[in-house]
């Protein structure tokens, strides 16, 4: 079963995510509200993927997954952005995200964007 660690400042996108992985082979390793939650809890989680919001109060999705590639070179960061962030969603690439989607997105596209990075 892989791990996933959820990072959204919104409670209702992070129960979105969850829900929609209810059916699949994917275990909910933890939850984190910020960026730099979200660095604490990789470093003490290990997930085998994260999903990672842009926008978020005390430490951004860029620089949480910057953060992250430098004590993990090899993690996998999808991020997750909103309608009109293309320079954004541009630097998290160019920054070590492997991917991204763009909110609002369907189950099916969370799940073939998982699989496709987990390589499931």
């Amino acid at each position: 079963m892989k791990r996933l660690l959820i990072v959204d400042d919104a409670a209702f996108m992070r129960l979105s995510i969850r829900n929609m992985l209810l059916n699949y082979d994917i275990e909910i390793v933890g939850e984190a509200t910020n960026g730099i939650m979200a660095v604490e809890m990789y470093k003490q989680l290990r997930p085998d993927v994260v999903t990672m919001d842009i926008t978020m109060p005390e430490m951004t999705g860029i620089e949480a997954l910057k953060e992250i590639k430098a004590f993990d070179p090899k993690a996998l960061v999808i991020m997750v952005s909103s309608m009109g962030q293309e320079s954004m969603v541009k630097q998290s690439i160019l920054s070590g995200a492997k991917t991204f989607i763009v909110k609002p997105f369907t189950e099916d596209v969370l799940y073939q964007t998982l699989s496709k990075t987990l390589g499931i």
